[in-house]
């Protein structure tokens, strides 16, 4: 009995064994719920939330965020795969499993008599081999120069963006959105040295009876002209970005203004008419001074425009749009060139941006502006359009994901095979070349470590329908034999070159998932009491004298 009780009459303790099967217990757990929806086979949960909202995911990510997860030690690893993504941006689901399995497996060592710490060295000593042995066997693009090579590599970003959209989507929904996500990489990248900003890429969900994602060379946003004189396609625009009023505005003290008779308060109003009808005629003057035969003119205002103004520039045939969001602002610059403009004095040509064609598409109630075709954009669109919203946010979460995957794999230069094969070479490397090196009983801690690599290609092999030790038996032979990386066809169940399919994942997605999950397993592995027994919160009664 823990000497906590003299302390705490009312903790509640799990000891020794008990502690340690409450944790594998947690682990094993998570896994099982996760373990079904790792790979391109994998299948959907359907979350319900307490009001009746539905959602359809197979992201481990959202499961993990949107569970109702109450044991201490399953929220503990929650959190770390919530983590692993937030770094990373994918391999959610891997770290649970390989956490769950390294709990499981360590788990029959320590029930034969092994101690936790002997384990957790064995453990250590394997998780440092497998990341050194990570380096050497990545396929690394470092060699060209500037590493430019990655990046026009069209072929190779596809790929990686398929292997990643491919697990959360239908495989011709992927497709078609790794050829547009590739394009938003390619088109905010702006050098070697520079880190890529997914900020730059608006995600526009687009609520329409058709499937056709897209991306856009431009920026779309979710509102239209608030005159219906304004014209709703032109061509060759020159695009003012401007961030000045041109409504009455109030003044920033408490003031008031006093007048006795109509005639006082018509000057009022004409006085401030004037005010205004002055800065809309400096906008058509400088229209007209920078517009040629064939070229259109657009002002994008992130302020207000009142009705009467905008009749003004109708009457011109300028499209005005108002209240436009601050982050569509920062894009419209970036996207069509220019620079803000917050005075209206001393105006440049120089200020302004440029698009090929500036449209406006009305669904149902809500209105839409496409600005498309700018020349040297560096902030694009990619449109999402689906029938309803389960599949619009389906489609979100794995356009993030496969955004990240391309991040990661420009930013390390390097790729590493999919589809099971490093687990499949690693658990074989460590066996091979690890394993007779180490003394003692932490041979067992790199033993577990090994076995548990497997689960990877084991899962995918189950959830593609396979045997599961027949497929893997293969996969080992073959890569015995061949002594290359060789990773796992979910759809025939033969063992395939990765490389040659085009099945890539990050670099360093694997690198986190193995320090996580070995941390975190070594952590709770060396757990001997679980113990409630903190503060309690809220006004205490009273101790009687």
């Amino acid at each position: 009995m823990s000497q906590l009780r003299d302390i705490n009459p009312n903790a509640e303790i799990v000891s020794k064994t008990q502690a340690r099967a409450v944790n594998v217990a947690a682990g094993v757990g998570l896994l099982n719920v996760l373990k079904s929806n790792l790979g391109p086979r994998g299948t959907l949960k359907l979350l319900v939330g307490g009001a009746g909202q539905l959602k359809l995911t197979k992201d481990g990510m959202v499961l993990l965020k949107e569970m109702q997860i109450q044991h201490p030690t399953a929220i503990l690893i929650a959190r770390t795969a919530t983590a692993q993504d937030d770094v990373t941006g994918d391999g959610t689901t891997s770290t649970v499993l390989l956490c769950g399995e390294l709990l499981r497996q360590a788990d029959r060592q320590i029930s034969e008599g092994v101690h936790p710490r002997i384990l957790v060295e064995g453990l250590e000593t394997a998780r440092e081999e497998a990341l050194k042995y990570l380096n050497e066997i990545k396929t690394s693009f470092a060699d060209k120069v500037n590493g430019e090579s990655m990046i026009e590599d069209r072929d190779l970003l596809t790929s990686i963006a398929l292997t990643s959209l491919a697990t959360k989507l239908d495989y011709d929904s992927s497709l078609v959105l790794s050829e547009a996500v590739v394009s938003s990489i390619q088109c905010i990248y702006t050098g070697p040295d520079q880190p890529i900003d997914l900020n730059r890429i608006e995600v526009m969900p687009m609520p329409r009876s058709t499937n056709e994602s897209r991306f856009v060379n431009g920026i779309v946003l979710d509102h239209g002209a608030r005159h219906p004189d304004m014209p709703d396609v032109l061509h060759n625009c020159k695009i003012m970005t401007l961030n000045t009023s041109l409504e009455y505005e109030k003044t920033e003290t408490q003031s008031g203004f006093f007048y006795s008779t109509a005639e006082e308060r018509e000057k009022l109003v004409e006085s401030e008419r004037k005010w205004l009808d002055e800065r809309c005629k400096q906008i058509i003057d400088f229209k007209r001074s920078v517009c040629k035969e064939g070229e259109s003119f657009v002002i994008i205002n992130q302020k207000g425009v009142d009705p009467l103004s905008l009749d003004i520039f109708a009457k011109e045939g300028i499209l005005c749009l108002r209240r436009a969001k601050r982050r569509n602002m920062e894009r419209l610059t970036l996207a069509c060139g220019g620079s803000p403009i917050h005075s209206l004095q001393d105006l440049e040509e120089s200020q302004l941006g440029y698009a090929g064609k500036v449209s406006q598409v009305t669904l149902g109630e809500d209105k839409f502006t496409f600005v498309e075709d700018c020349e040297k954009a560096q902030s694009c669109t990619l449109l999402l359009q689906g029938p309803n919203e389960h599949s619009l946010n389906q489609t979100k979460d794995a356009v993030k994901d496969g955004l990240r995957a391309l991040k990661n794999a420009i930013e390390d230069n390097a790729v590493v095979a999919g589809a099971g094969a490093f687990e499949v070479a690693t658990a074989c490397h460590l066996q091979q070349h690890v394993l007779p090196t180490v003394k003692g009983k932490a041979k067992l801690g790199v033993q577990a470590f090994c076995d548990a690599l497997l689960i990877i290609p084991k899962t995918l092999a189950e959830n593609s329908g396979l045997d599961v030790q027949e497929t893997l038996l293969k996969l080992q032979e073959e890569h015995s034999s061949s002594k290359m990386l060789v990773g796992l066809d979910t759809k025939t169940g033969e063992a395939i070159l990765p490389s040659d399919e085009g099945i890539w994942d990050n670099v360093r997605v694997k690198r986190q998932s193995l320090y996580l999950s070995t941390v975190l397993a070594s952590q709770l592995l060396l757990v001997d009491e679980v113990m409630r027994a903190g503060r309690q919160t809220g006004k205490q009664p009273q101790m009687e004298e």
